[in-house]
């Protein structure tokens, strides 16, 4: 007899155990179910208002990568299409090229949409073919240069720069081109500090707008004063610059930022990348 109501007190309390046992398993598995459901709600909000600083600021760090590598890479596409009667792209073959835009000072501060720079970049075997529009404010130009238009202290006016570096082994040495609203040019062979006539043969084309204050500067550049064995898979470093007015304060924008305390260009270590794309970059 004692056995037997043993066994029937515990098989009350293993009875008991299990249905508390299922009751403690059906409360986690409805918490947890309204932990996800609060879970997938907070998400979408942070999403659906991205306006916000707070929420804004969590997804740019989220893309942070992606954001940062796009800014800071120039694409330059193949041209299929034949130079128009003077040598240079038409207006077709230079939109299949995305545009770079920047407005702000060499330090990354003081935007100002009115003088900002947009750049699109073609090639071919030959050539590099470089397209500057650039608003402005005031122009302020050179009245003189060589028969040639070839220009010395150029960058003392107003200018659209580009800087290409072939070799990104060789830090300190590159190639600066400069191209002035009324035509001017230079192109320089910088090593380790020391500048160089380049003596390229570029040729350009420049159109003034005073009614729309914009000015479009063209550069084809010929691919062997560039790179001795031209490879369209390799990854070129680049930079692109403006400078607007003749006297100080002048305002000196950059693509990528050089950051120093006074206007400086020539900081080769912030140069963005330029690859070769064989075709125009679909739109996502």
């Amino acid at each position: 007899m004692v056995r037997k109501q043993s066994g029937g007190l515990l098989d009350r309390f293993a009875e008991k155990a299990q249905k508390q046992w299922r009751r403690i398993k059906t409360f986690a598995v409805t918490a947890s179910f309204f932990l996800c459901a609060a879970g997938q709600w907070l998400f979408c909000e942070a999403f659906q208002s991205g306006s916000t600083g707070e929420h804004a600021g969590q997804f740019t760090r989220m893309f942070a990568y992606d954001a940062t590598s796009q800014e800071r890479t120039a694409v330059a596409v193949r041209m299929i299409d034949p130079l128009d009667a003077d040598g240079f792209p038409s207006p077709s073959s230079w939109e299949l090229s995305a545009p770079l835009r920047f407005h702000k000072d060499w330090q990354g501060k003081n935007a100002d949409p009115e003088r900002e720079t947009e750049v699109r970049l073609l090639w071919t075997r030959e050539s590099l073919l470089v397209r500057f529009q650039a608003k402005f404010r005031v122009i302020s130009v050179f009245a003189d240069a060589e028969p040639d238009g070839r220009r010395d202290q150029l960058w003392d006016r107003d200018v659209a720069e580009v800087f290409l570096q072939s070799d990104p082994s060789q830090l300190r040495r590159y190639k600066e081109f400069e191209v002035s609203p009324n035509g001017f040019w230079i192109d320089l062979d910088i090593a380790s500090g020391e500048k160089h006539n380049l003596k390229s043969g570029l040729k350009r084309r420049v159109t003034l707008n005073e009614a729309a204050k914009t000015w479009v500067a063209e550069l084809v550049l010929p691919m062997k004063s560039l790179v001795a064995r031209f490879d369209a898979g390799a990854t070129w470093r680049v930079n692109f610059y403006r400078v607007e007015g003749s006297t100080e304060p002048r305002f000196y924008s950059a693509w990528q930022p050089t950051k120093t305390p006074v206007p400086n260009f020539h900081v080769p270590e912030v140069f963005g990348e330029l690859t070769f794309a064989q075709h125009p970059l679909s739109l996502k």
